[in-house]
């Protein structure tokens, strides 16, 4: 809830913290802070005041408790993910389906910190604008569309997870206001979203710097034109308007062909990128290499790749890091992580008989490894991986070496281009059958790059749309599982499941997939699940005590632990 905490909390940072490099704490300036409207006003008087409010807005972005809670919303109740080695309570909890309002996971604080810093920003980048000359109104809107979109992204996580939340465009900053505020419907708040980023979307920056400079990175790691359009894109196949997802997709696919384009205009010819069909996307093996495993260096390793979008920037020896990956997915001294990978994902892929992954299909071993007896994530945790799928029966036909991550710091990605590409193909099945051609050449496109059939083979097809176009449902299907092989563990199954369960009107789907990854209990966890209000997190007891106006979710409301919501 946005409260008095967050509120004395985004003081205190702008006073003391603001860029993102900034290592003084401050947490002394809590308890020293005269908090007053005074202190504001005279704090927001030229443009490096709100350059360095923006700053910190991606700081908040990329905590721990931020970055924590978009992977364990969008993935941990999914059939990808299982308890590894000595998970915490809160995981092994939530991974049994026995979710309480106690559970610190539940806890949404985080968010709205980040949110009330982005309404800060809006509130007071025109009045500096105002009295700076030497920031201008460009350089304002600018701004407002950075911190708008990252509001945007963060209400969307909680939507997503919680279904209804309150939601304020105003920030927190005098202690005259009241601001506890009932949750807002699902619907409304995803339409406020939109209608804000439609306002504001031609406002951001295309681009920072060119491709070819040393600083490109901030491309991708700071929020652009692109990202915006491929967030209203997201929004739009919420909401179920086809056109528009489509619309912004093909502008950002666009966009991509165009910076292929100049790249090759510049350097003449790209080893590792190549069109598949009018698509460009990095290749698993570059032209005169044998080996593959390039995508998965590019975009996972490095980081901030031609495909990337958006992603959350760490870099080594930086005081924040990204430390779920590295305590959860696994480190240098410990390949099984606190979290590990069904057997369904992995087992008997080299052999053939996998129902998920076929042999050759690069992202298989990109993303998990064996681990003695079980099998641990990958994706993330490695700098860099090779590997060669030319001949595979076994896992050791791979012949495959890697380089483990030593520091916390893997970049998280938001948005990269198959993003696009499989919403693109997911509102293309949606239009109707007439469509379903276009919707699996997308699929398509990045199944045979995950099998390294490239241009010089387009006539071979990984996939046969015979084999899905009978129904909607298969399509759909399809769908979903190229979308699972392609973003394993990025925080984006349950979400997927969630989505496709709010269109249908019912949790089947989802329930036939979640419950998978289960070898006992079962029936129990598909009881659960078939209530629609079990598919969304509850609110944390924490929140309902501060909160009053807050309704509990009523699939939370009962049992040993309703007496919290009293």
């Amino acid at each position: 809830m946005i409260t008095k905490n967050i509120k004395n909390t985004v003081l205190a940072f702008i006073a003391g913290c603001g860029l993102v490099t900034t290592t003084t704490s401050c947490s002394d300036f809590l308890d020293v802070l005269p908090m007053n409207e005074v202190v504001l006003e005279n704090y927001w008087t030229e443009k490096k005041d709100v350059t360095s409010v923006v700053n910190g807005c991606y700081e908040a972005l990329e905590s721990s408790d931020v970055i924590t809670r978009m992977a364990v919303w969008g993935e941990l109740r999914s059939d990808n993910i299982i308890a590894g080695a000595n998970v915490s309570n809160d995981f092994n909890e939530l991974l049994k389906e026995n979710i309480l309002q106690t559970n610190d996971l539940c806890k949404w604080a985080k968010f709205y910190d980040v949110i009330n810093r982005c309404n800060t920003v809006i509130y007071y980048a025109p009045k500096v604008q105002a009295i700076d000359p030497n920031y201008t109104e460009a350089e304002m809107r600018a701004n407002i569309a950075e911190v708008s979109a990252i509001r945007a992204l963060c209400y969307f996580y909680l939507i997503r997870t919680f279904r209804d939340v309150p939601y304020s465009s105003m920030p927190s900053i005098d202690d005259s206001q009241e601001y506890i505020i009932p949750a807002s419907p699902f619907e409304t708040v995803l339409d406020s979203l939109i209608a804000n980023l439609e306002t504001i979307k031609d406002d951001a920056v295309r681009r920072y710097y060119l491709d070819d400079s040393p600083n490109a990175y901030q491309n991708s790691s700071r929020i652009t034109r692109n990202f915006i359009y491929t967030l209203l894109a997201d929004l739009y196949l919420w909401k179920g308007d086809w056109d528009n997802t489509i619309k912004y997709c093909d502008m950002v696919l666009d966009f991509k062909r165009q910076q292929y384009q100049e790249a090759l205009d510049r350097e003449g010819n790209i080893y590792d990128i190549e069109l598949f069909g009018d698509i460009p996307l990095i290749l698993e093996k570059p032209a005169g290499t044998t080996s593959s495993g390039h995508v998965y260096n590019e975009i996972f390793g490095s980081g901030n790749s031609f495909e990337s979008i958006f992603e959350l920037y760490f870099q080594a020896n930086q005081e924040q890091t990204n430390s779920w990956v590295n305590s959860y997915y696994g480190n240098n001294n410990n390949v099984l992580g606190n979290l590990g990978v069904p057997d369904l994902l992995m087992d008997q892929v080299p052999q053939g008989s996998n129902t998920i992954f076929r042999p050759k299909d690069c992202r298989a071993y990109e993303s998990i490894e064996p681990s003695n007896s079980s099998y641990a994530i990958s994706k993330y945790t490695r700098t860099e991986v090779s590997f060669n799928t030319q001949t595979v029966r076994a896992y050791s036909d791979l012949r495959l070496t890697s380089s483990r991550r030593a520091q916390a710091d893997a970049n998280w990605i938001i948005y990269r281009l198959s993003d696009v590409i499989l919403m693109k193909a997911e509102a293309e099945i949606e239009r109707g059958s007439d469509h379903w051609n276009n919707a699996f050449t997308l699929i398509n496109t990045l199944n045979k790059r995950a099998h390294n059939v490239t241009k010089s083979q387009a006539s071979a097809d990984t996939l046969q749309l015979e084999s899905f176009n009978s129904s909607k449902s298969d399509m759909l299907e399809l769908l979903l599982a190229e979308r699972q092989r392609e973003f394993l563990f990025e925080g984006k199954r349950w979400y997927d499941l969630v989505r496709v369960s709010r269109r249908e009107g019912n949790t089947s789907r989802l329930s036939s997939h979640a419950i998978e990854k289960y070898k006992t209990g079962k029936n129990v966890i598909k009881i659960k699940l078939s209530d629609p209000n079990y598919i969304y997190f509850p609110y944390a007891k924490s929140e309902l005590k501060v909160n009053p106006l807050l309704q509990q979710n009523p699939a939370f409301n009962k049992g040993e632990d309703s007496e919290l919501t009293k």
